[in-house]
């Protein structure tokens, strides 16, 4: 499995090539998927560039990608987009238009409750556990731990140098994870060397311009799409 991750909180200012609005996530989602992407990750902005939790922004945008796409599409619930937790409850409580499955942060404040609640309207939980935070530990003791759909373990090392033993490390603290499947992935310079890892050791991963604007060789990734076959390639 190869999910692609569009946008992230990227802006406009990361370059013309990052998706923003629904008609372009959604030409970038087909591309992904044409490419070989088996999953679809998306951060919905609002007009100013802002991720948000807002129903009306979220549906405009899982509609678009819908209509492209005939893979599972899901959606971040990050603190940054609605820092209060009970905020962030309501807002998916709030939903008309629901995805698949929705990544949570263990490591935010809320998490447990923010998990609880997509459950309960048949959202599907991406558990995110990063390096460095306590969401290897909370994840650990959380009940909901064996109803995750998989969890996501981030690695926020940039250095390529040392991001795969920073991924070794986090994958040793999670164990056998309650026993769900693992995405494994990088971030900037940590990228493709996690990446690699990841098909060494038969695990699911991610790629897209929200982890990277950089091919391996470091030339500018002009799409979601080139990063994607990349990444099958390197992925093997």
């Amino acid at each position: 499995m190869v999910q692609v991750c569009l946008n992230g909180t990227r802006s406009a200012a990361d370059g013309a090539e990052v998706p923003m609005s629904p008609l372009d996530l959604a030409r970038s989602a087909a591309e992904a998927v044409a490419a070989g992407a088996t999953s679809v990750h998306v951060h919905p902005k609002t007009p100013c560039g802002q991720d948000s939790l807002s129903p009306r922004v979220l549906a405009p945008v899982l509609e678009a990608v819908r209509a492209q796409v005939r893979v599972p599409v899901g959606v971040t619930t990050g603190a940054w987009a609605e820092p209060d937790p009970a905020a962030r409850v309501a807002r998916v409580r709030s939903w008309s238009v629901l995805p698949d499955f929705a990544s949570v942060n263990w490591h935010e404040a809320g998490a447990e409750e923010v998990a609880g609640e997509l459950r309960a309207r048949g959202v599907a939980v991406e558990a995110g556990v990063f390096s460095g935070t306590e969401g290897v530990s909370r994840f650990a003791a959380s009940p909901l731990g064996p109803r995750v759909l998989r969890v996501l373990a981030e690695v926020t090392d940039p250095d390529p140098a040392t991001a795969e033993a920073s991924a070794r490390a986090l994958l040793a603290r999670l164990g056998t994870a309650h026993g769900r499947p693992v995405l494994l992935h990088g971030q900037e310079g940590g990228t493709w060397p996690v990446l690699r890892l990841a098909g060494r050791l038969g695990l699911a991963t991610r790629i897209g311009l929200e982890d990277t604007l950089l091919l391996p060789d470091g030339r500018r990734a002009r799409s979601n799409a080139r990063l994607v076959a990349e990444a099958l390639a390197q992925h093997g």
